[in-house]
């Protein structure tokens, strides 16, 4: 079946939090600050999680830069575009970016937290929401960092999931409030955003794909992760991508053109999306358990988002790897 993810309240679960998280549809819980104390605390819940549910994948926001949930007791992470700029050429900066994906990748797996959204695929354009977010403002320079950002990642035992297809680079707007409009052809979108997620889908770096919630609006009037143009013809079909597509979250202003909960969620499942987001809307995830037709979908989806156990266990024993990572990451932070 296709799977909500979802987000909780606090530091522990709450009130009817754990019968929420039981519930068949439920295929993933989001992390984010307000769910973050200390280590030991972070660890506590996310073992109260796995009583409930072995196989639910647990996920969080942890890119670097501005957007990284868990600091203290966690190594500070540098914005991805203060990568190349540091380093000041690209061989060193590709070194970096494979350490500091390791690092990320291993202190969230040490907690037995699955998933962090990264790497960001976009271009350093005009979007203040991407900025520094980007690893870099072209796509020659994008590739072999990110590339090597999600080498690191796998190192560790982590998949990789790329955002926001095609590209959020180029258009203003934030997503998070407002709707954001890209009025380019296909073909410029093609040929300025899209080289990131087409070369690392070739490569088989990407098991995951998070889609914008932007309208693309000579391709399709529909923001791109609810567009079966973009997901089925262009990210499935074109680009071969064979792994999980999430919809960004569908509390977004970017989405409520879509419509309430059900309606958002009905049509991000039928341009593709294998998982969505609801987050910090606990009655609009709610709606989605209550009176919604969950449609089937690959019996292995949620396992294929698990860490492999074999590098992990490898990763962990590396402590010296660990150290010059984090002290690397301190020393670009300057």
């Amino acid at each position: 079946m296709s799977y909500l993810m979802l987000d909780i309240a606090g530091t522990q679960l709450q009130g009817d939090e754990a019968d929420v998280l039981r519930h068949p549809a439920v295929g993933g819980v989001i992390l984010f600050s307000r769910n973050y104390q200390h280590r030991a605390q972070l660890i506590e819940l996310v073992q109260s999680i796995r009583v409930l549910r072995q196989d639910i994948v647990i996920a969080v926001d942890h890119e670097g830069g501005r957007v990284q949930r868990f600091r203290e007791g966690f190594s500070e992470l540098p914005a991805m575009g203060d990568i190349l700029p540091a380093a000041g050429n690209m061989p060193l900066a590709i070194e970096w970016a494979k350490e500091l994906g390791f690092l990320m990748a291993l202190e969230l797996l040490a907690c037995d937290i699955d998933v962090s959204f990264a790497p960001v695929l976009d271009i350093n354009g005009v979007s203040e929401v991407i900025g520094k977010r980007s690893f870099a403002a072209t796509a020659d320079e994008v590739i072999p960092l990110a590339r090597s950002f999600i080498e690191g990642m796998h190192e560790a035992g982590m998949v990789a999931i790329g955002k926001h297809f095609p590209g959020h680079g180029s258009v203003a707007a934030d997503t998070h409030h407002a709707q954001a409009i890209d009025n380019r052809s296909y073909d410029e979108i093609a040929a300025q955003d899209m080289p990131p997620f087409a070369a690392l889908i070739e490569a088989g770096a990407l098991q995951g794909v998070m889609p914008a919630h932007v309208i693309y609006a000579q391709v399709d009037p529909q923001p791109a992760g609810f567009s079966s143009r973009w997901l089925q013809q262009v990210l499935r079909g074109k680009l071969g991508f064979d792994g999980v597509i999430f919809s960004d979250d569908l509390g977004m202003k970017g989405a409520a053109m879509a419509g309430d909960f059900r309606q958002r969620a009905s049509a991000a499942i039928a341009a593709g999306c294998d998982m969505v987001l609801v987050c910090n809307e606990p009655e609009g995830a709610r709606t989605l358990l209550q009176d919604f037709s969950w449609p089937a979908s690959a019996p292995d989806l949620l396992a294929r988002l698990k860490p492999q156990p074999s590098r992990l266990l490898q990763a962990l024993q590396n402590e010296t790897r660990w150290q010059q990572a984090s002290a690397l990451a301190a020393r670009l932070l300057g």
